[in-house]
């Protein structure tokens, strides 16, 4: 028999195919009182401890780093979401979101944090021995251990499975003998235990995780000189001959990829959420910047291009929060009170669609967001005595950690069908249904006048063109789709925007109904100029795939389908709508969003 949770929630990935109501989505203004003083509490350690101590992290002071995470420890932001018997405050994924977007305002130590508090600690959670679990877990939630996750190699970065390193059975059999190199290992320079992938006997299917304790034989190599996040230590991990107790195995032989790819899960929503704070912090500097600089006379942010780009780097963000919001909305639901750690990866895995779109999505709109901070800089955007150009060098990193966005851009059409190829969800018999609107369509009617009518039509023809993408791929491609990249590419660029204008005129009905039409006003201009411009990238992008999928009297059906799906017959002046919603920020002086 189904359980009320079974029947109720939405699954992952079915937002393609189910219409909700506002009611039905988490939003960043339904946080409760607790959520909002720990957010504050975190700003406030951002803003007074961290960000002044940045230069001297950026000259690799770690004893500074490190003291950092003891007092982020303190005030219990390592362990926020951990259940208590192991040190931690046992709340929700909801407030470790708000944790890591405040985070987001702190450069590469944002990255020290989230190495700790993630992808260092959740594998030995998640599937580590209660021994394990009640030796390693204190220590790393109070900021006594710092810890880092090992993945990567020189020549295995997206092929995590091509991975070189090995262990082996020690003759008495109590340990494993590890050898090899890992690369680009966040905390490495200063790291107490590594979280350490390798194949057992060198054999791919035998590929597994260990905790590894620092030692000569399992040892960080020099510091890398990168780009960005300099705040941060990035090393090579240097393992010969390191001798592993038998009892460091995390899950069993061959659970490494599973290992692995949940945690990247987590790491996921949550590097959307540290994008959407790096995000806010530098629209607030661009918008006092645009107030104090003068030209010509007046403030730079008295002129439209200047209005234009401040209005789009709050439309992006907004709508990468409504969306990091949304998602781990629907991964706290599903987790429910009291659950244990299995139900808590599962319910995370069961959101990997939308966990691989928030990352993608976010990280892009901060990128945006930076580049623009840059051009309103001016002259001073490049240099290195103003806050323009760390933004934009740090920001860089997002779009290539967690998995490249490529990556992840794959894993979202990919997944879709692999699931609903497993029956989870009614993903192809939704298209088959499609297939019969397409060659049968309605006649359109007159839009109601309902709130953003003719944004929420845009919104479910997105969704449309997704499904008619996906299965006109599937049908073609079959076994065979995963080796049409650039296909599932421009799928992904679909499904992701469809996604977004859905969460984003929720979000923005939401708001209307609680607070009234005056208060939605300039939510309801952020949600209607994304869906009007989204809907136009959405028709290229649709166009230029179907042209390379279908032929003939099908490809033509198709591209009239298209046209008549992504027509918007009631176009806003999105000029006039984004001068609104940058005069309000020009008037506050910040992001006020």
């Amino acid at each position: 028999m189904e359980t009320q949770m079974e029947k109720s929630y939405l699954k992952g990935g079915e937002f393609l195919i189910t219409d909700l109501s506002p009611a039905e989505v988490f939003t960043p203004e339904d946080l409760s009182e607790e959520q909002r003083m720990i957010g504050e509490t975190t700003r406030e350690f951002l803003d007074n401890e961290v960000r002044p101590n940045l230069e001297a992290m950026e000259n690799h002071k770690w004893d500074v780093a490190r003291a950092l995470l003891r007092k982020a420890g303190e005030l219990g932001l390592l362990g926020a979401t951990i259940p208590e018997e192991y040190g931690g405050l046992g709340l929700d994924q909801t407030t470790g979101v708000v944790i890591a977007e405040m985070m987001g305002r702190g450069s590469g130590f944002g990255t020290t944090f989230g190495a700790q508090t993630s992808i260092g600690l959740l594998p030995i959670l998640y599937f580590g021995s209660d021994e394990l679990k009640q030796k390693w877990i204190p220590k790393i939630v109070s900021g006594e251990v710092v810890t880092a996750y090992c993945l990567s190699e020189a020549g295995s970065g997206s092929d995590a499975l091509g991975a070189k390193a090995t262990a082996r059975l020690s003759e008495d059999g109590n340990h494993y003998i590890l050898n090899g190199e890992k690369m680009w290992i966040s905390n490495g320079g200063f790291a107490d235990v590594f979280i350490v992938f390798a194949k057992v006997d060198g054999e791919k299917e035998k590929f597994s995780a260990f905790v590894v304790e620092r030692s000569e034989s399992c040892r960080p190599g020099n510091e890398e000189h990168k780009m960005g996040i300099k705040s941060s230590s990035t090393t090579p991990l240097i393992l010969s001959d390191a001798r592993v107790p038998v009892g460091n195995l995390l899950g069993k032989v061959g659970d490494g990829a599973k290992i692995a790819f949940n945690i990247l899960n987590v790491g996921r929503f949550k590097l959307g959420a540290s994008t959407t704070g790096g995000a806010k912090l530098a629209i607030h500097e661009s918008v006092r910047y645009a107030n104090e600089r003068h030209q010509f006379g007046k403030p730079i942010s008295s002129f439209g291009a200047i209005k234009h780009k401040l209005a789009e780097m709050a439309i992006r963000t907004w709508v990468s929060e409504s969306i990091t919001y949304r998602t781990v909305g629907m991964i706290d639901a599903l987790i429910g009170d009291g659950a244990d750690n299995e139900r808590k990866m599962q319910s995370i895995e069961e959101y990997a669609v939308e966990s691989s779109i928030n990352k993608v999505a976010c990280s892009e709109a901060l990128d945006y967001v930076v580049d623009e901070m840059v051009q309103i800089y001016g002259g001073y955007g490049y240099s290195a005595d103003y806050p323009a150009e760390k933004a934009y060098r740090d920001s860089r990193i997002n779009r290539i950690y967690e998995g490249t966005n490529e990556i992840n851009r794959m894993l979202i059409p990919g997944q879709l069908l692999k699931r609903a190829m497993k029956g989870k969800i009614a993903l192809l018999q939704a298209a088959k249904s499609l297939q019969d609107e397409i060659l049968s369509p309605a006649l359109l009617l007159e839009e109601d006048s309902e709130f953003l009518a003719a944004e929420k039509r845009l919104a479910r023809n997105a969704k449309k063109v997704a499904l008619m993408v996906l299965g006109t791929a599937a049908q073609k491609f079959m076994t065979s789709l995963a080796d049409q990249q650039e296909v599932l590419l421009g799928a992904a660029d679909i499904v992701m925007d469809a996604y977004q204008m859905e969460s984003a005129l929720l979000r923005a009905e939401k708001i209307r109904n609680t607070k009234g039409e005056d208060a939605a006003q300039l939510v309801a201009d952020m949600a209607a100029v994304f869906c009007n411009d989204a809907i136009q990238r959405i028709e290229t992008k649709a166009r230029n795939t179907l042209i390379a999928i279908a032929e003939g009297d099908e490809g033509r059906t198709l591209l009239v389908a298209l046209k008549r799906f992504t027509k918007n017959n009631s176009p806003i002046n999105t000029i006039t709508a984004r001068q609104r919603i940058a005069a309000a920020m020009i008037s506050a002086n910040t992001y006020v969003f």
